[in-house]
């Protein structure tokens, strides 16, 4: 291994001196003739052994299909980083080697990209894990032993001990019993080498609840245990009857001081986000590409390919592959045929586009000024933990506009106005932990390109504004909506934070536009993701709350446009994901839903988009198969690009929420997102659900209590989405 790294670094020294004498340009022009030379002797499927000298310095060798590794292959990374095992298709998938520049190393189990499967990891230090693994994460049962000579033997969740595990100290210390998030929390029995024990409850790592602790002389404290001595509530047993006095503090001063749980590996680099240096043809077959995007729901990075070759950077976590290889990898097995489907007419681009003449031009170009004023404003680097008073409702600035311009403000061509910036060190800390970058926030919503205009689907008489780009959307709201934001911001804020699969709308700025003049016009907006900004075409969007009343679109299959909503009555799928994702969306669900309701909001609703993959299965209104302008979507994480299966579901009569799966299935790719989520149950909707009461089912009704709303949405979602078996 070590005489084969040594040959890469001497041909990359190599290479690198050619480009200095002859040009970076002529030489990877030479390498793409050669390997369009090598790509036209196979035919298309066809495995064969073949070594890329790619122009970034990654090297790679091993079998090779359609520009992809595929099969048994070593990629050795520039930096150090090193993979060799099986391939699929330009993904890791089966068994496999990864090891760090650090000396650290993974062996096991690939899934997409993923450590996932049985996996045996050594850190750089020597620490060592042997056991399960999901998505990266230890997940399972497994031992870790520790360089110090601790082991733990025991159940893992999402990289921490939790469940039941045992875990031995090197002094000898052994505890048996339940963990939660890394620390003995729940019921557990402790022995020290001194024969001292401690059998009871636990939480964060110290005996809190019902317990007894039992020294080796046989003398023992029973009773209700806390750190705080106020709260303990002990009752001294002698084994001799003798008055011995023992201090219960010891236990938390003394005894547990060795007993340290060693802290958790941080991997600097995980091996699904590592980007490989993949070949296009040159010959010039395949449709020009289009600049990646970011899903503005936050949850992938921006990524645009800047190199002038023909090398594509892609992210094992950020596949981006053919809808043919898509269905292939995820539909091997599938034994189900679907029938055609319509595919709705296709709109390119979505909205009015706001230019000079229209009612609310001005109106866009204070709302561009007072973005780049907010964004650009210097300040310090914001830091995680925020204080309680930026939350403070009453935190806002108010900057005047005057058009010959100001101190602070540049000249404009608009009428004067003021603008409001509520919670700003809030915002732009949500942007900072949505990995937004300020200078690309600025140039979507304040470049050069102008906004477009949609005109609301709902009922709210809200306006929405899309970026030139489509990663950001703009919506204006009530006064009432801005409270209720500010009211929940400080938990917002706390729920991303904790849970980064988290479906709820990210939010990235909360301004007010005041037009000056005798109308005193106020414009309140909120700044969103846009969960459909993908280079998917969506073809289906579900706006789904789990109620039936005025829930149906109603209108022949031949009207719907991409970018038509359809609503509850409307849906003829149940949506089918893989294990792993179907897991981690039901609990997501339960975590979105739990916080909603404590935040007293309801009426919300998950809005999904549908991208049907297999074009032969389809025709269009014109009865050719459908364009898919989809040239380079990105990977999946939950809610967004996930690859999936729809199964069509046929209702006994229309007013029936869900019906009875046919069997017949299509492969997808789902978007998904919880929106709405700025509505109280305030009086207005009280008086609508008493008033609609009685005229129709109660239960029907979307305006409900927080709770019953969060019940019955839960309910429905997880009955419609469902396990792929």
């Amino acid at each position: 291994m070590k005489a084969w790294e040594a040959t890469i670094r001497k041909t990359q020294a190599a290479k690198k001196q050619a480009s200095n004498i002859f040009g970076s340009a002529h030489v990877a022009h030479v390498d793409d003739e050669d390997i369009d030379q090598d790509e036209s002797l196979h035919a298309p499927g066809e495995v064969y052994h073949a070594e890329r000298y790619l122009s970034n310095g990654d090297y790679y060798t091993g079998n090779w299909s359609d520009n992809f590794p595929h099969g048994f292959g070593k990629y050795w990374w520039t930096d150090g980083c090193m993979y060799v095992g099986d391939w699929f298709q330009g993904k890791t998938m089966g068994r496999g080697t990864f090891s760090w520049p650090s000396g650290a190393a993974y062996d096991g189990e690939f899934k997409s990209g993923y450590m996932d499967g049985e996996g045996t990891y050594t850190g750089p230090n020597g620490d060592t894990y042997r056991g399960q693994w999901i998505m990266n994460l230890k997940h399972g049962h497994g031992v870790k032993e520790y360089t110090n000579g601790d082991v733990y033997d025991g159940d893992w969740c999402r990289g921490f001990q939790e469940g039941n595990g045992k875990y031995e100290w090197k002094d000898g210390s052994v505890y048996v019993g339940e963990w939660k998030d890394g620390t003995m929390c729940g019921q557990g029995k402790l022995v020290w080498p001194n024969g001292n024990t401690y059998e009871g409850q636990w939480e964060d790592g110290c005996p809190k609840g019902n317990g007894e602790l039992k020294w080796a002389d046989g003398c023992s404290l029973v009773g209700n245990w806390s750190k705080d001595p106020a709260e303990q509530n002990l009752r001294f047993c002698s084994a001799g009857g003798e008055d011995l006095k023992r201090d219960p503090q010891e236990v938390y001063d003394v005894f547990l001081q060795d007993c340290v749980i060693c802290p958790p590996d941080k991997v600097p680099i995980l091996p699904s986000q590592k980007k490989l240096a993949l070949w296009r043809s040159a010959k010039g077959h395949e449709p020009p590409e289009r600049p990646r995007r970011m899903s503005v729901d936050g949850r992938l990075e921006a990524s645009v390919d800047k190199d002038l070759s023909n090398m594509r950077m892609l992210d094992d976590s950020e596949r981006c592959m053919k809808a043919r290889d898509d269905a292939s990898l995820l539909s091997s097995n599938n034994t189900y045929e679907g029938s055609p489907i319509r595919i709705p007419k296709v709109v390119k681009k979505q909205g009015e586009t706001i230019s000079k003449g229209h009612k609310n031009y001005e109106l866009m170009l204070n709302l561009q000024l007072g973005i780049r004023h907010s964004v650009g404003r210097p300040g310090p680097t914001p830091s995680l933990d925020l204080k309680a008073s930026a939350f403070n409702p009453k935190e806002k600035v108010w900057t005047r506009f005057p058009p010959e311009g100001s101190k602070y403000t540049p000249p404009h061509q608009s009428c004067e106005f003021k603008w409001k910036d509520y919670c700003p060190l809030v915002f732009r800390t949500l942007r900072m932990l949505f990995k937004v970058d300020a200078a690309d926030y600025m140039l979507s919503i304040c470049g050069n390109d102008a906004l477009r205009e949609l005109s609301s689907p709902g009922k709210s008489g809200s306006f929405f504004y899309l970026t030139h780009d489509d990663r950001y959307m703009i919506k204006t709201i009530k006064k009432a909506e801005v409270k209720a934001i500010l009211r929940m911001l400080s938990a917002y804020y706390n729920h991303f934070r904790v849970f980064e699969h988290t479906l709820l709308t990210k939010f990235y700025g909360l301004h007010c536009v005041k037009l000056t003049g005798p109308a005193q016009k106020k414009v309140r907006f909120i700044i969103m993701g846009n969960l459909f900004c993908t280079d998917y075409t969506i073809h289906r969007r579900f706006d789904l709350k789990g109620s039936s009343l005025g829930r149906l679109t109603d209108k022949p299959e031949s009207e719907i446009q991409t970018t038509t909503i359809l609503k509850d009555l409307d849906l003829n799928f149940m949506f089918r994901l893989q294990k792993t994702w179907i897991q981690e969306f039901r609990r997501q669900i339960d975590r979105d839903c739990d916080f909603l309701e404590q935040e007293r909001i309801m009426d919300y609703s998950l809005l999904v988009g549908l991208h049907f993959k297999d074009t032969n299965d389809f025709i269009s209104d014109n009865g050719d198969p459908p364009i898919d302008y989809a040239s380079d979507p990105g990977g999946s994480i939950l809610g967004i690009n996930m690859h999936a299966q729809v199964e069509r579901m046929e209702r006994k009569n229309e007013m029936e929420l869900i019906g009875e799966p046919t069997g017949v299935c299509y492969d997808v790719v789902m978007f998904f997102g919880i929106i709405d989520i700025l509505q109280d149950y305030d009086i207005t909707k009280k008086l609508e659900h008493a008033y609609k009461s009685f005229q129709y089912d109660p239960t029907s009704i979307s305006a409900v209590d927080p709770r019953q709303y969060s019940r019955r949405f839960r309910d429905f979602i997880l009955k419609i989405f469902i396990e792929d078996a």
